[in-house]
Formats: C-alpha cells, structure tokens, sequence
C-alpha cells in the first residue's frame, strides 16, 4: 500500500518573495483557501518577523483556513520563534519552521562559525519552538551543498531535540537528481527515528538548473515523505518545484509510485490561473501541465492521432486538472484531419473531394497567418454565419466613461419580433450581456471571452471569439466589428444562435 506524501506549499512565503509578486492580506486569504480545496497538506503562510503585513497575514490566513496546517518560518533566533508562536495563535493545526544553515559555505561566511556551534544552535532553536508549539519543523538551509556525514549529524541531533519534519533543501538548486537521491537515502539510512516514523524528511527543491521537479521525485523515491513546492512552480531566482507537476506525476505513475497524496487535481488549472493573475507572474506557454499549450495540438501528425485516440499523444487527461478539453490549434503543419474536425464541430460536413479544394485553400491561408480561428474556415467553405439566425441585433447604445455607470440599451430581433431592454453593468460588455440576458432568459455562463485585432490604426476592426455553456454543452460564438462592444455582443448573439433548441 503506498505511503502518504504531505504537500507543504509555500507559494505564499517563497514564491510571494518574487520581485512585483507581493498580495496583500486579502489576496494570500483567498489563495490560502484555494489551496485549502486543492488539498494541501501545508500551508506556509509567511515569516512573520520580517513585517508587520506578513505577521498579520500568518493571523488572518490562520483564522481564515480550517483543515490545512498552518506554518510560519522563522531563524534560529529566540525572537523569531516567539513572533511565530504568536502569528500562530489561531491556528488549528500550526507548525513553526526554523532552521540555519550547514553547508561549510554557509557556516564559514554567513555565519562565521563552527559545524559544532550550528548544531548546538539549531538544537537550542527546535527546543526553544518545541515549547511553543507541538509541531517543529527543522530546515537544514544549503544542505544540498552540505557533506552527507555531516548532514546526518545535524538531522540526528534536530530529530532528539524534538523536531517532526526534516526539511533537505537544496537551496541554489546544484544538485544532481541522483545526487539529491543518495543524499536522502544516506539520512534514510545513518539517522535513527526516520524509518520509525518519529521524523519525516522533507523536499524543497530550487529549479536554477531546471531540475527541481527531477530532484524532488528522487527524494521521495529515497524515503522523503513530504515535498515543499509552489504553485506554477514560482519562488527564487527560478523558482521551486511546481506543486502542479509533482501532483501528476504521481498520479500517472501511481501504479510504480510508493506514495499518493490529498490533492484534488481538479483544482490544479483555477488555482494556476488565480496565482497568475493575483501575482502578475503569467504562465509560459508551454509550462507542464498549466501552460495554454500543454494540451494543444498544431503539428498535422499528432492531431490526427489524437482524433483518433486522445492517448497516442496525451499521457493525461485535461479534465484530470480543470481543463475542460484539449485544443486542436489550426495552422499550416495542421492536416486533414483536423480541419475535419473542426469544421464537423462549426456544423460543417463535406465529401472527400471538397474537403482537399477546401484544405488547399486553407494551406495558402494557413500560410499568411499563425493561427486560423473558426471566422477564417467559415470564410474558406463560404458559410453565412447570420442569414438564418433566430436571433438577430437590430441596435446598441451605450453610455460609459470615468466616473460613470455603464449603461447599455439593447434592440433584438427575435423570430421577425422586436425586443428591448436596458441595463447598467461594471464596463459596458457587462451591460450589454445583461440587457441581452434580460430579453433571452436561459441559463447560461461566458466562459472564454478573446479580442483579436484584424487590422491596424485607430479604425481597427476587430473579431471578438466567445465560449458560453448552457445545458451543459459549450458553444463557440465570433463577432466582428469596429467597435469592441457590438463585436461582443455579436459573438454572444452567434452562440445563442447554435444553442439545441
């Protein structure tokens, strides 16, 4: 039976000291409680001592979250640890992190002293925080760096003093994976309590050689039983391992893998994109497992053997992390296949012979631009997106500006009869879509909303692509126009339009 692997996330201590990434208390509450439904185990909350914003946010977010443990970091300094214990007073579950450095680089010039002096003082700090608190966690900083009979000496002496997690980080991200491997099985095997279950070694790996994930899944293969990480993988320099990352490996790999952990992996894609956009770190492109292009599909080859069986080239599920499908992206190296597809899903069915006129067509188009949207194959096949609707938009006035509350008045032609109504919203899309919703009364949710520009210059058009859901299906709507707004309100008119009546 596999092991429990505990996740410590700390996307709000290390990866909040990003430059341009600080939250306000406010913001690390609504992360925390994110993390708090995406099942971690552990939520670093911050280092109180460092500011008074940071001390009230270890209160607030301890009040705040309810099942995780909550952990507050501190040095091996008496009043450190009290400023913690303090912090942490309404927590349910709380752990202090305390620790000091043992590398010989760390020992001779941060704190020019002796591997005795370390150890009698990161034995005096977990004994100081043990009578703070129940739970003391022992960091061992640079100990990627540190000489393995050493590292054992220290982990042994921390362990009788009382501490209940390890924490082996490699804090510049040197290691090798197989390196940091043998570093934990060595601890695994010279230091007394850890195979008992009195301690456990923890992770925390830095990603500036871009091996940090390697580095942590060799760790837990050798006997770590908790993994230190960030969500997007963000934190210093460049960065931490990525929660996100460790979570999937494991669960593809649970049949050969001796641990399983708490995450709802569901989760994972709304708490990248809150992190996201919360710290203004974007996610790059092709990230694992959270970038927009770690489910999307371009080369010719590998679309058609997707559509044929999604697993020749997903080794996962999208649904798996909250996305909802895969992207079939349209472009010059895309083949038959997956224009099929895509016009199929328009509606569109066509024979073999115009299905190549249409492909060649599509080539030369293909050619002049990066991406092809569904306007552009509507264009190619000659489709007329409106001349049938149901429901089509007679007028639209708008009042918006600074100081002012958007207001939209609305005029549908629905089945050859005029409707109209008005509302006011928080921008004037806002209030366009609820003066619509006022005239159209059915359930339903915009889920994707993208602005594309077709031209240049101040008379720019440009073509507004929309996802809505209704009934459980998503439909995909196009607008185009010179104003932003009727372009928006066009691309959700077309969605209605395709709904199954």
């Amino acid at each position: 039976m596999a092991e429990r692997l505990y996740i410590f996330d700390t996307t709000l201590r290390d990866g909040e000291q990003v430059p341009g990434c600080q939250l306000n208390t406010v913001e690390k509450i609504q992360v925390a409680k994110q993390l708090e439904q995406l099942g971690v185990d552990v939520i670093e909350a911050g280092f109180p001592i460092s500011s008074p914003g940071d001390f009230n946010s270890v209160v607030e977010i301890s009040k705040a979250v309810t099942w995780p443990t909550i952990c507050a970091l501190t040095r091996a300094v008496e009043k450190d640890i009290d400023c913690a214990a303090e912090a942490l007073k309404f927590a349910k579950h709380k752990r202090i992190h305390t620790g000091i450095g043992t590398s010989d680089s760390h020992i001779k010039y941060k704190f020019n002293s002796t591997r005795e002096e370390i150890i009698e003082r990161a034995v005096a700090a977990v004994k100081y925080a043990r009578n703070k608190v129940d739970e003391v966690e022992f960091y061992a900083e640079d100990a990627g760096r540190t000489e393995n009979e050493y590292l054992a000496k220290v982990v042994q002496a921390v362990v009788n003093a009382g501490a209940k997690i390890i924490n082996i980080p490699d804090t510049t991200g040197y290691c090798m994976p197989w390196e940091y491997g043998e570093k934990i099985k060595y601890l695994m095997e010279h230091v007394d309590g850890l195979q008992d279950g009195r301690a456990i070694l923890s992770t925390h790996c830095h990603n500036d050689l871009g091996m940090a994930t390697a580095n942590t899944i060799s760790g837990v293969v050798n006997g770590a039983r908790q993994v230190e990480v960030t969500i997007n993988g963000i934190g210093e320099r460049a960065g931490n391992t990525s929660l996100e990352e460790i979570a999937m490996i494991i669960k593809c790999h649970q049949a050969t893998m001796p641990v399983t952990t708490n995450i709802n992996t569901v989760k994972i894609w709304p708490t990248s994109r809150m992190v996201s956009s919360l710290m203004n770190m974007p996610v790059q492109p092709n990230k694992a497992i959270v970038g927009k292009n770690a489910f999307a599909h371009s080369s010719g080859i590998h679309q058609d053997g997707v559509l044929k069986n999604v697993q020749t080239y997903e080794i996962m599920d999208p649904k798996d992390v909250g996305i909802d499908e895969n992207s079939i992206v349209l472009t010059a190296r895309s083949g038959r296949a997956a224009l099929r597809h895509r016009l199929s899903v328009l509606g569109i069915e066509m024979d073999q012979e115009k299905l190549d006129k249409t492909y060649e067509a599509f080539l030369k188009l293909a050619d002049k631009k990066k991406e092809l949207n569904d306007d552009d194959l509507l264009m190619l096949v000659g489709a007329e997106k409106t001349g049938d609707s149901h429901i089509q938009l007679e007028s639209l006035q708008v009042t918006t500006g600074k100081g002012v509350t958007p207001i939209a008045a609305i005029r549908l032609k629905v089945a050859n009869e005029m409707f109209q109504a008005a509302s006011t919203g928080n921008g004037p899309v806002d209030a366009s879509i609820k003066a619509l919703k006022q005239i159209i009364r059915r359930e339903m949710t915009l889920k994707e909303m993208t602005i594309q520009a077709i031209s240049k210059g101040s008379d720019d058009s440009c073509k507004v692509h929309m996802q809505v859901e209704h009934d459980n299906h998503i439909y995909y709507g196009f607008g185009t126009d010179t104003d932003i707004v009727t372009a928006s309100v066009e691309a959700y008119i077309d969605c209605i339009n395709k709904f199954k009546h």
